[in-house]
């Protein structure tokens, strides 16, 4: 399967994450992506380990796969010069550079637009490209702190808690491309390229959002409710006799009917509990009811007894325990990464029922220098 995105070029000078990972995603997709490393170390997430594969990180090979790497001096005319050569025939450039750099070496949007009107320029910022912050560092953890995240993750009177998986960089990657995406349309449409620019603060603010719509209508802030969900009831953890499941009732029809596997089906209509605005107002009442019942019996017997009625109910998995379910087999989402037979998550999606395959591993560092840059 070719994928796609087969024949669009790719140009990457990304940095750590969220770069790297939309030109991973493109890749996958089929295109030919190019990543410009800096001749001294290259991206320095080469170096975020341990554990590393062949001298470069775990998370370096995950988010490089199927790509060709190029080294070139950015800070030498001789390299702006080569990139430029690479630009003229590309149709995707992305670069996570801090804000005013791409400027100072001559390679921003309207320089190389100017070379290729029919480029789509993809920046990918921390705060964004203006602002007292658009030249400030960024990495998730600043960006979970600054938008609010980190204030709603986690119980009541926990310090702020972290969310472990980078979300921001990742979410951010996934606009670059939908951003990208759409700008090839309209190119189809226009023949002119595009100037594209999102950012970590954006993606972060975007998974706050109905947080500060509510804010803005009540003018309080929704206190941290840990492993429940703000304003559904029952719609989080609970322990079992053995092992932590979730509920998550969302409906009253499905309270209805997770009221009767608990044994207690007159919860349906105790004025308490028979609305979600009722279970809202009731919560620590019915969540002690129900925490009481669930110990009484094992995880796997709960988990058999509201599947049969259609309660939405899950195992709370270590990643191990993830890894051998047989949902997670029959969706085929592992590929193995060739050369290093590394096993990662492939692309989340698929076409025409055939997930992509990684055809080349993460490139050593200028590996394709003398095939790139020597015709």
């Amino acid at each position: 399967m070719d994928g796609p995105l087969k024949g669009i070029r790719v140009i990457e000078i990304g940095q750590a994450l969220a770069g790297p990972l939309a030109g991973a995603i493109m890749a996958d997709m089929g295109a030919d992506v190019i990543k410009v490393e800096k001749p001294d170390g290259g991206d320095d997430a080469r170096g975020w380990g341990p554990p590393f594969i062949e001298e470069a990180s775990i998370m370096f090979h995950v988010t490089n796969r199927n790509k060709r790497s190029v080294t070139l001096d950015m800070k030498s005319p001789d390299g702006v010069a080569k990139l430029k050569d690479l630009v003229r025939d590309a149709d995707i450039l992305i670069q996570n550079l801090r804000s005013g750099v791409v400027a100072a070496l001559g390679i921003g949007p309207q320089d190389m637009t100017a070379i290729n009107p029919r480029l789509i320029y993809c920046s990918i910022w921390a705060f964004g490209p203006s602002g007292p912050l658009s030249r400030a560092p960024g990495f998730d953890p600043l960006l979970q702190a600054f938008s609010g995240v980190m204030m709603q993750t986690g119980r009541h009177g926990d310090p702020p808690t972290f969310c472990a998986p980078a979300i921001n960089d990742k979410a951010t990657a996934q606009w670059c491309v939908i951003g990208a995406l759409a700008a090839l349309q309209q190119r189809h449409v226009t023949g002119k390229g595009c100037v594209i620019d999102t950012s970590l603060l954006d993606s972060a603010a975007a998974w706050v959002d109905t947080s500060l719509a509510t804010y803005h209508v009540t003018q309080e802030l929704s206190p941290r409710t840990g492993t429940a969900a703000s304003a559904i009831v029952p719609y989080q953890v609970f322990e079992t006799a053995d092992s932590p499941m979730v509920i998550a009732a969302g409906y009253d029809r499905l309270f209805h009917k997770c009221a009767a596997v608990l044994g207690y089906p007159e919860w349906a209509t105790d004025p308490r509990f028979a609305r979600g605005r009722d279970r809202f107002l009731n919560r620590d009442v019915l969540i002690d009811l129900m925490s009481v019942v669930l110990r009484t019996k094992t995880r796997g017997e709960w988990i058999s007894a509201f599947e049969a009625v259609g309660v939405p109910c899950s195992p709370v998995n270590t990643i191990v325990e993830l890894s051998q379910t047989e949902q997670f087999k029959a969706v085929d989402l592992v590929r193995t990464l060739p050369g290093s037979g590394l096993p990662v998550i492939g692309l989340p999606i698929s076409f025409d029922g055939q997930r992509p395959h990684p055809q080349s591993g993460a490139p050593k560092l200028g590996e394709h220098n003398d095939e790139v840059l020597g015709g």
